[in-house]
């Protein structure tokens, strides 16, 4: 931690309200828009017991960040504490996870917002504009980020609350179609899968810990916010989950890529659709808007301990925010989205938080004294459900993501060697 006394601070901004607000615009979008339908599709009338399973590893994994970010409040989230704690090798690779994953996921949120709000020929343009605005606003500092977030996140919730009405109220929904006994499901392993893709959705309950740097009263407003905005989330889950499956049923679900419009259109509020596509779009411009960042954050983090070039640690000195860092990692999430297909990229990004949470669970089973805030058993249940979900993931995604991070470890190992020894 001794370079971050050379370098400037962030300025401390945001309070409650927009810790939560950033939160949740992490989170709520990728799952009620993007991973259900995977889901259902190996969890089959069990896709309740999967999200079950990826809330309970999140809450977990939730007060393992909460409680590490209480006595850390500066940028980086689980890079930090990984290094803290653990030692360096356990910081970089946390922060090499969530860095790598969390970009494919702008990439992916991108093209989610395209696919609502442009015309299939317009859609790689589209989304490379909205990656270059979001990116601008985050440019010009924290408090644009959290009000934008607040903003959008008012939008999908409003718009989330319509497609629930349409479906309930305007469509023939059977509560039995949600039972997990209705129809034959994928098993444990279907479960275990479901869980690990949809714990994509929950990724983003943390992200405020990334930020710490930015929150006035750290200690008593970072737990506060990613336990609220993780309980805001699950519940909002699990109130469009019973209406999707109550609605199509678990097959109608898997069968297609939008379940929410789906279950709109099986009703009688055939204007509601319109709806769903204004909520998707600002859904993942949310979840875009908060990757940008807590990337840039957690690069922060990692420059200034020289795991990455050194350049990335500059904040500006008008905005406060890592500008080189977030400018980067705009300008990657553009060739990206021009010439890559992520529609595998919710595996690999579970991945690599998966990885990076683990480590937070690791580093949280350490702490004593006031800083222990929860129980170990719920830091040894996250740990444990990180690296069984992590198992679960389709064979490509853990493959794929293995690679990446041994690279990442040999790319340090050169460093280490070369020209930082000691770290």
């Amino acid at each position: 931690m001794t370079a971050d006394s050379a370098q400037p601070g962030l300025a401390r901004r945001l309070g409650t309200t927009d810790a939560v607000a950033v939160g949740l615009g992490s989170m709520v979008g990728a799952g009620v828009f993007a991973a259900f339908a995977p889901a259902a599709q190996v969890a089959g009338s069990w896709l309740l017991a999967g999200l079950a399973v990826a809330a309970v590893v999140a809450y977990c994994n939730a007060t393992a960040s909460a409680q590490l970010a209480a006595q850390y409040p500066t940028s980086g989230g689980t890079y930090v504490y990984g290094r803290v704690r653990l030692g360096s090798w356990w910081g970089f690779v946390a922060g090499w996870g969530f860095v790598l994953g969390k970009t494919a996921s702008c990439a992916a949120m991108a093209l989610t917002f395209a696919t609502y709000a442009a015309p299939a020929g317009w859609r790689r343009p589209v989304a490379v504009a909205a990656v270059i605005v979001l990116t601008s606003v985050n440019y010009r500092g924290v408090t644009r980020t959290a009000r934008l977030t607040r903003i959008i996140v008012s939008v999908v919730l409003s718009a989330l609350a319509v497609v629930v009405a349409a479906a309930w109220l305007g469509a023939s929904p059977d509560l039995a179609r949600a039972n997990p006994l209705s129809t034959s499901g994928g098993g444990w392993h279907g479960v275990l899968q479901s869980a690990g893709l949809l714990f994509f959705a929950f990724a983003g309950y943390a992200r405020i810990a990334t930020m710490g740097e930015e929150v006035r009263d750290p200690a008593r407003t970072i737990p506060r916010a990613i336990l609220t905005a993780l309980g805001l989330a699950v519940a909002v889950y699990a109130v469009i989950a019973l209406t999707v499956l109550s609605t199509l049923g678990p097959d109608g679900v898997a069968a297609t890529p939008a379940p929410l419009a789906a279950a709109v259109e099986a009703g009688s509020w055939g204007w509601a659709a319109a709806v769903v596509r204004v909520g998707g779009a600002a859904a993942s411009l949310g979840a875009l808007l908060a990757l940008i960042a807590g990337i840039g954050r957690t690069s922060l983090a990692m420059a200034r301990e020289r795991d990455l070039p050194g350049w990335l640690a500059a904040v500006h000195p008008r905005f406060k925010v890592p500008h080189h860092a977030e400018v980067l990692l705009g300008a990657v999430v553009c060739v990206l989205v021009l010439t890559v297909d992520l529609r595998g990229a919710i595996g690999f990004s579970s991945f690599g938080v998966l990885v990076y949470y683990l480590v937070a669970n690791l580093s949280a089973w350490t702490q004593t004294g006031v800083h222990r805030r929860y129980p170990r058993a719920l830091q040894l249940i996250g740990a444990v459900g990180c690296a069984a979900l992590v198992l679960s993931l389709p064979l490509n995604a853990v493959l794929v993501g293995s690679a990446v991070l041994l690279a990442g470890v040999m790319y340090r190992l050169s460093r280490v060697r070369g020209n930082t020894p000691g770290t």
